[in-house]
């Protein structure tokens, strides 16, 4: 296998398109067909077994197809397709069943026909549960009935007969359309919305093509053999490239499908939409144009991702749109706009920072926060030996210099919600805390295990440092908060982390499968397990924190251990390394100090009452379908959130304005974690100045 991208990771409008693809695209049928059968293309046959081959053999996991892992491919694609049991009927399922420890060898031979038929009858059963939802909601519920809804069939059977799912159905709806009346809606406006949520859902089924039925399909053999192996089709890897090097070549605009229309959700800051002024939120796109002299397409009905090829395009070249302008509501007319295409720098992804000021035993300190949501690297212009390609580990040593303008007295690393990116960048960035020395292990499928190390015997910042984590912090995350804490470099709190302690590869299918002209996805593949320098594995128990905060999560809900096929947690041996502080005696009074803080500190005790709340509603299972008493239960909730809301800002001196929180001091900061992991610093600070 070829030299990959390695990966530690869990539509935008955006990338370079040729005029033969824009030619593809026009040449389409765009049309709708509801009887439609859908089938497989040569081209997914000849990637199937070219997936399978590689899946079997350079998968960490080492295990050949078989009858077994047919089974539990049969079974993650039935989920993929019909998660909560509501549109097969028990009879289909049981019809399915005699392909169950078949698909092994549909897959060698590249067979797709029989996903492709499971597909198909998923549609047609999609299509018979829109009729029903239009037929039943022609007359409104009787919501002083005493029933319930229970929404987790996770346990449940399939429904045996049409009218049972019927039953199911209705239910559903009930509560659907009781929680639009509960929020403000009548009668015909839920009726509305939901009319409006089901056939929208119904088109996007009906525009499926070969591409995509595929996709659902490998993405369920690939699920089998770990949670992080996917295959990403052509459109999914443009997009998964655009995150990782944070920038893109388009107008800069998110989009999204409204029935008919392709409708304009944000305006990226700075890129060319929002500079022209031209193109705003909420704003209908019906026809597309190439170029001065281009024809306009017409594109009302189309897939969005067909109206996203037209659009995006090269730096420089320019796009003509025809528009229906939101603010001339439904009286619109169409409107030509002209925009240049250019490069996009996609901002809300990159590292950011702010200071905070914290005092602690009446001393002032002030703290650089460096909020990091991803570990994101532009390989393809470093591949090209651009000087000034984007990367994580570059953008922090820009803010590093900042702090050290601002002199401030210690650094948090903020990794909450970061869920990974690049393992060279989780390298690179550790680097710059440390001297040289290991910071990671990756043992590989053949058992050799490398140690990647940071170096360069530099430390760039060298002062007090903390890594805040939750439990959605994942993989590169974990590399760089365990490395942390094995040096004895700094303080990891927050939640325990994900623990998520596998490497991906991606691969480009097309370097696999010689096919003109014709772009292919891409197929991320876990060929290793990274482990910290003690030996230990992050994979399923993560990362525990120095200083722990409560949290809304268990592991058994959400984490890796929670996957059925989730990699089991191993250890290996230590590699030799020189830590730069042993801070285990310290641990024991900065949780003395939190937890005497946290008993006092009403803002702790409003945060274990959301957690409580947050988890005594994840555990309620059955749900009345009594408006009144749904009601009542609502007033309840929300009178009991409004005096939190009240007593909170009452405590923190902010004035609450037409839902809109104002604060009265410019330094205050609203993030109570954040907020003590800064205090958590100053008593570390202090105690090693004592």
């Amino acid at each position: 296998m070829k030299k990959l991208i390695l990966l530690l990771s869990f539509a935008f409008l955006s990338g370079f398109i040729n005029a033969q693809n824009v030619e593809e695209v026009i040449n389409k049928d765009h049309s709708i067909d509801s009887n439609k059968v859908v089938l497989p293309e040569e081209t997914n046959e000849r990637v199937a077994q070219v997936i399978t081959r590689i899946l079997s053999r350079y998968h960490f996991r080492k295990e050949p197809l078989s009858d077994t892992l047919s089974s539990l491919i049969f079974d993650q694609y039935i989920k993929n397709l019909d998660n909560s049991k509501l549109y097969f009927l028990k009879q289909d399922i049981y019809q399915f069943e005699k392909y169950r420890r078949e698909f092994d060898n549909y897959l060698e031979s590249g067979n797709l026909n029989v996903p492709f038929e499971i597909f198909n009858l998923y549609k047609k059963r999609l299509g018979e549960r829109v009729k029903y939802v239009e037929k039943i909601l022609e007359h409104e519920f009787d919501f002083t009935k005493d029933e319930y809804f229970r929404p987790d069939r996770d346990s449940a059977d399939w429904a045996r007969t049409e009218e049972e799912l019927n039953e199911l159905w209705r239910l559903r709806l009930k509560n659907d359309a009781l929680n639009l009346i509960l929020s403000g809606k009548d009668w015909k406006g839920a009726v509305d919305v939901l009319l409006k949520r089901y056939r929208n859902y119904h088109k996007i089924i009906l525009q499926y093509e070969s591409e995509d039925v595929f996709s659902v399909f490998m993405n369920s053999v690939s699920q089998v053999y770990d949670p992080h192996s996917d295959y990403l089709s052509p459109s999914a890897s443009d997009n998964f490239d655009i995150s990782m090097k944070l920038s893109l070549e388009g107008i800069g605009a998110t989009l999204r499908q409204d029935y008919d229309y392709t409708v304009v959700v944000s305006i990226v800051p700075g890129g060319p939409a929002d500079k022209s002024g031209l193109l705003r939120a909420d704003d209908k796109i019906i026809g597309v144009a190439q170029g001065e002299d281009g024809e306009m397409v017409d594109v009302v009905g189309w897939r969005l991702d067909d109206v996203i090829k037209l659009i995006r395009g090269k730096k420089g070249t320019l796009v003509r749109l025809l528009i229906l302008k939101a603010e001339d509501g439904a009286n619109a007319q169409p409107t030509e706009i002209k925009i240049v295409r250019d490069e996009v720098k996609l901002e809300e992804q990159a590292a950011k920072s702010e200071i905070i000021n914290i005092e602690e035993e009446g001393l002032k300190f002030k703290l650089g926060v460096i909020k990091l949501p991803s570990f994101y690297s532009d390989f393809e212009a470093q591949q090209k030996g651009l000087k000034d390609y984007r990367s994580t580990t570059r953008d922090v040593k820009k803010i590093l210099d900042e702090f050290k303008q601002e002199k401030v007295d210690g650094v948090i690393l903020d990794l909450r919600n970061n869920g990974g990116g690049s393992l060279q960048e989780a390298i690179n960035l550790t680097g710059l805390f440390i001297k040289a020395g290991p910071v990671v292990q990756v043992k590989n499928i053949m058992n050799i295990i490398e140690v990647n190390s940071d170096r360069d015997s530099n430390i760039y910042y060298d002062g007090p440092l903390a890594v805040l984590v939750n439990r959605f912090s994942a993989s590169a995350s974990e590399i760089l908060s365990g490395a942390i804490q094995d040096y004895g470099r700094g303080l990891v709190i927050g939640e325990n982390t994900f623990g998520k302690g596998t490497v991906q590869n991606l691969l480009d299918l097309n370097s696999q499968i010689p096919i003109k002209d014709k772009k292919l996805g891409k197929l991320k593949l876990t060929i290793a397990k990274f482990y910290r320098v003690t030996g230990n594995s992050t994979q399923n128990k993560g990362i525990e924190p120095d200083v722990e905060f409560p949290a809304p999560y268990e592991s058994k809900d959400f984490g890796e251990s929670a996957y059925d096929r989730a990699l089991p947690y191993d250890t290996i041996n230590p590699v030799q390394y020189e830590p730069y502080d042993n801070l285990t005696n310290l641990i024991p009074l900065l949780e003395q100090k939190h937890e005497s803080r946290a008993q006092k500190d009403p803002e702790y005790q409003f945060l274990l009452e959301e957690i409580k709340e947050f988890k005594k509603n994840r555990q309620k299972k059955l749900f009345t379908l009594n408006l009144e008493k749904r009601k009542a239960e609502k007033e309840k909730a929300d009178a009991e959130k409004k005096r939190r809301e009240e007593e909170k800002a009452k405590l923190l001196g902010i004035d609450i304005k037409e839902k809109k929180e104002t604060s009265t001091e410019d330094s205050w900061i609203k993030d109570y974690e954040l907020k003590e992991t800064g205090r958590i610093l100053a008593d570390f600070i202090l105690a090693k100045v004592g």
